[in-house]
């Protein structure tokens, strides 16, 4: 998860999606791609996207998070597996996902190597409820199946 900043967009799943707010982060604040990351690192027991790509690490201040899903994507291969699918839910109650997800899909396919049919992006609110209810910022949450190869 990411809190808000000040700002006038959020990256959402490799697309600038114009907002009254930005989403603190050393990188460009992409949750979605975050949130993708660490699934696949975990899924390959690989660790964490903070160990592969620290805050600490200035070479990661304002990255493109695709360039991270592109690195991840390829350290799964380098251990021996391979990215069958993806599903990716945000829960926010702004912005709105829908018009953007059809783009997410297409951009997380082409970094994976995927079908877009192979990547599901959804999202849901919480009527309210906590921290994203509250607008304070977005969650992400991933799961992924990958297979040895």
């Amino acid at each position: 998860m990411h809190a808000f900043c000040a700002g006038d967009h959020v990256m959402l799943g490799g697309v600038r999606i114009e907002h009254t707010q930005a989403l603190a982060a050393h990188s460009d604040g992409d949750v979605a791609l975050h949130a993708l990351c660490d699934a696949l690192l975990g899924a390959a027991a690989l660790g964490d996207i903070g160990r592969h790509f620290p805050p600490s690490d200035p070479q990661w201040a304002g990255v493109d998070s695709r360039e991270l899903l592109r690195k991840t994507d390829i350290m799964l291969k380098h251990a021996g597996w391979e990215v069958s699918n993806a599903d990716i839910t945000l829960v926010c109650e702004q912005p709105k996902i829908s018009a953007h997800a059809k783009q997410m899909q297409t951009n997380i396919a082409e970094d994976l190597g995927l079908n877009p049919e192979d990547i599901s992006i959804k999202a849901t609110t919480t009527e309210g409820l906590g921290f994203c209810g509250r607008g304070e910022g977005i969650t992400a949450l991933a799961i992924v199946l990958i297979k040895s190869w």
